[in-house]
């Protein structure tokens, strides 16, 4: 399991669920649209702190983030 992927795949699939653009996300995170891109494409480590915030976000537990489908 590649952590990174996992988690990159899915803040990509709760964020379209929800129909919310890069850009619009990562206002509601208080992140810049190119973390979330490259998060989103596997080409960024990312703290814990803003693991939390992404979770938030999307309204889901932290945990779900790192299931692998």
């Amino acid at each position: 399991m590649d952590i990174i992927k996992v988690f990159g795949n899915n803040v990509k699939k709760y964020r379209t669920q929800k129909g919310i653009s890069q850009e619009k996300f990562a206002e509601k995170c208080g992140l810049h649209r190119t973390y979330i891109s490259a998060v989103e494409c596997y080409r960024r480590s990312i703290s814990l702190e803003n693991i939390q915030r992404i979770a938030d976000a999307l309204d889901v537990e932290t945990y779900k983030l790192f299931i692998e489908e």
